[in-house]
C-alpha cells in the first residue's frame, strides 16, 4: 500500500504498514482540528502545562513572510563588509541556527564557515585562514559563541585593528533587549534583531539562520518563497504533506518504530539531515519519550537495513523512481526552504499526539551546569578536571570506565566490542566526539564500523548515532537525557597540540572542551546509562586505530 501526498512543493510518499498506522493518526488529527489551529497559531494545542512557552515560540509559523524584512536590512551591511574586502563569513553559534545556516550555504555553494565548536585545534585552524578578510557573525549566547567571540576578538586586536576597524569585523545577531544586545552596543558591533517569539531550534527560516547565510552570499527569497508556497496548505486537513508526515512521525514514537533512520539520495540539500535530527531529537525526546534520529551515509550504510525498531526516511529521490531504499517507509522530496517548514510542522504536529512539549528543553541545563561547576574556580584558581587512571591503554588509546565496566577486556578491540554488547535490546549506542571536524574528520566514519560490528557481536545488532561535541548537546542532548532511558554512551576526546586561551575567563578552549565532556558525561552515569570514553593521545595515530580494532 502506498500514500502520496503532494502540495506546495514537497511530496511525502508513505508505503507498507506505515500507511494503516500513520492514518489512524492523521484521522485523530483532523477531528481534533490541529491543521486549523496550528496554522493559527493556538499555544493550547500541547497542554495548558506547555501553553505559556508555546505562546512565545510559534513565530516560527509566520517566519516565511516575516524574514523578508532582512532583505533590505542587510543590504547596507553586506555592500559595507563587501566594499571592505571582507568576504570570509565565521558563524559562531550552536543549536538549530547554526545547523541551519550551514545546511542553507552548502545546499547554495556558499561559502560559510560554521563554528559551534570548542576545539582548539579547529578554532586555530580557521584563525590561520585570513584573518584580514573575516567577518565574525555571532547568534548566540552560550558559552561556545562567547568564546569565539571573545578569542576573535583577541586575534584581530593582535593582527593590528583597533577602535571601529576592530568592532566593526562582529555582526550580532540577537534579541533587542538581551544581553547579547547591550554587548554588541557599548562595543559598536553590527547589530541585526533577531525574533523574539522563536527558538533557535524551529527558527531555520529566521534571522540567527538566514543573516548569516545572506553575509555568506546566499539569496534568501527563492527559500521563503519555497517555505510560503507550503505555508499556503498548512491549514488542510487533507492533501497537507506536514500534516501526514507529522502522523508518521507521531505513529512511529508511539508504536515499536521508535527510532528514525535518515538517509539522503540524491536531494542535493547538503547538511539537511543533521538540522532534521536536532529538531526531531530536541523537541520531541522528553519524560521517557520520543524518537531518536538516527543520519546514516546513505541507503547502502550499515544501519540502514530494515529492523521491527526502525522507521526508515529517505531525502531526496522520489520513491516512484528506480533506486536503491525503495522499501523506505516514508520518503520526502522538495526544495529546502519548503523542508525547513515541513520538519517544523511535522514535529510540532507530533509532540501533540506523543504528549511532549515541543519548545522546552528541560534536560538539556544538567549538562550545561555540570559544565560549569567544573569551569568555576576556586579563588582564582585555573579550573580542572580530575583524571582517573584508564581502565585500559593500547597505543595511542585510552579506555577509560567506571570499575569493572569492561568485564576484564584485554585489548582495544574487546573493549569495543564490551561497549557494543552492553547496548540492551531495543536501545542504542550513541557515539560523541569532541575532536576537530575538519582535522579529525575520519572520526565521523567510525559510526558505519561500529555499526556494522554491533552486527557481527550481537543477536539483535544496535542503532548507532554519531554527534560531534559540544554540538550534539543543543539536540540529540535533550533526547539522551530526557528521551527513553536505553541509551549507552561512548565518548571520544583527544590530546591538544596547541591551546588557545580564552581572554577574560580562567579557561582556555580546550579546558572548556573538556569540561562539556567530562560534564556531559557526569549525567550521564548519575542517570544510570553505561557511558565510556576513550581518549587519544595522539590523534590521527589513535583513530587510525580504533579503525583497525572495529575491522
Amino acid at each position: 500500500m502506498t500514500s502520496v501526498v503532494t502540495a506546495g512543493g514537497i511530496s511525502v510518499t508513505i508505503r507498507g504498514a506505515v500507511v494503516d498506522e500513520s492514518e489512524t493518526v492523521l484521522d485523530r488529527l483532523v477531528s481534533d482540528g490541529v491543521p486549523g489551529s496550528l496554522a493559527s497559531g493556538n499555544a493550547k494545542l500541547w497542554g495548558p502545562d506547555a501553553a505559556p512557552l508555546a505562546a512565545r515560540r510559534l513565530g516560527w509559523l509566520g517566519l516565511p513572510e516575516a524574514s523578508r524584512y532582512l532583505r533590505d536590512r542587510l543590504a547596507g551591511l553586506v555592500r559595507e563588509v563587501r566594499s571592505a574586502g571582507l568576504d570570509r563569513v565565521v558563524l559562531a553559534a550552536s543549536g538549530g541556527p547554526a545547523l541551519a545556516a550551514e545546511a542553507i550555504c552548502r545546499t547554495a555553494g556558499a561559502d560559510l564557515t560554521v563554528l559551534d565548536t570548542t576545539d582548539p585545534h579547529e578554532v586555530s585552524a580557521v584563525l590561520a585562514g585570513g584573518l584580514d578578510r573575516t567577518l565574525v557573525v555571532v547568534a548566540d549566547e552560550g558559552v561556545e559563541a562567547d568564546a569565539l567571540r571573545r578569542v576573535f576578538g583577541r586575534a584581530f586586536s593582535e593582527a593590528g585593528l583597533a577602535g571601529e576597524d576592530l568592532a566593526r569585523r562582529f555582526v550580532v545577531v540577537a534579541e533587542e533587549g538581551s544581553d547579547l544586545q547591550r554587548t554588541a552596543r557599548e562595543a559598536g558591533h553590527h547589530f541585526v534583531p533577531a525574533e523574539p517569539y522563536v527558538d533557535g531550534r524551529f527558527g531555520a527560516l529566521g534571522a540567527r539562520a538566514l543573516a548569516p547565510a545572506m553575509l555568506a552570499g546566499v539569496d534568501a527569497e527563492p527559500l521563503l518563497d519555497e517555505a510560503s508556497r507550503l505555508g499556503a496548505v498548512l491549514r488542510q486537513p487533507y492533501d497537507n504533506p506536514a500534516l501526514a508526515l507529522g502522523a508518521a512521525l507521531a505513529s512511529s514514537a508511539l508504536g515499536d518504530r521508535d527510532k528514525l533512520v535518515i538517509a539522503d539520495l540524491g536531494s542535493g540539500q547538503d547538511g539537511f539531515a543533521a538540522w532534521a535530527e536536532q529538531l526531531v531529537a530536541g523537541a520531541m525526546g522528553k519524560d521517557g519519550k520520543g524518537l531518536l534520529p538516527i543520519v546514516v551515509e546513505g541507503v547502502d550504510a550499515p544501519g540502514f537495513e530494515l529492523t521491527g525498531e526502525l522507521r526508515r526516511v529517505i531525502l531526496g529521490r522520489r520513491p516512484d523512481e528506480p533506486g536503491p531504499g525503495r522499501e523506505a517507509g516514508v520518503s520526502v522530496a522538495g526544495p529546502l526552504g519548503a523542508q525547513f517548514l515541513l520538519w517544523e510542522y511535522a514535529v510540532a504536529v507530533a509532540c501533540r499526539v506523543i504528549g511532549a512539549d515541543p519548545f522546552s528543553e528541560p534536560d538539556t541545563g544538567e549538562s550545561r551546569d555540570s559544565t560549569a561547576a567544573l569551569l568555576r574556580p576556586e579563588e582564582g584558581a585555573a579550573p580542572t578536571v580530575v583524571h582517573r587512571p584508564p581502565e585500559l591503554v593500547e597505543g595511542a588509546v585510552e579506555v577509560h570506565a567506571p570499575e569493572g565496566a569492561l568485564r576484564g577486556a584485554q585489548t582495544l578491540a574487546e573493549a569495543l566490542d564490551t561497549v557494543l554488547e552492553d547496548v540492551q535490546d531495543g536501545g542504542y549506542l550513541a557515539l560523541l566526539v569532541y575532536l576537530d571536524r575538519a582535522g579529525d574528520a575520519a572520526a565521523a566514519g567510525l559510526r558505519p564500523l561500529l555499526a556494522a560490528r554491533g552486527a557481527k557481536v550481537r543477536k539483535h545488532p544496535a542503532p548507532v548515532t554519531f554527534g560531534w561535541g559540544p554540538r550534539y548537546l543543543h539536540g540529540a542532548g535533550q533526547y539522551h537525557k530526557g528521551g527513553p532511558a536505553n541509551g549507552a554512551f561512548l565518548q571520544v576526546t583527544g590530546a591538544v597540540g596547541g591551546d588557545v586561551p580564552v581572554p577574560d575567563t580562567p579557561y582556555s578552549l580546550g579546558e572548556l572542551q573538556l569540561a562539556q565532556a567530562f560534564g556531559d558525561l557526569r549525567v550521564l552515569r548519575s542517570l544510570g546509562r553505561p557511558a565510556f570514553r576513550i581518549h587519544l593521545r595522539d590523534r590521527a595515530e589513535g583513530l587510525a586505530q580504533l579503525a583497525a580494532a572495529l575491522g
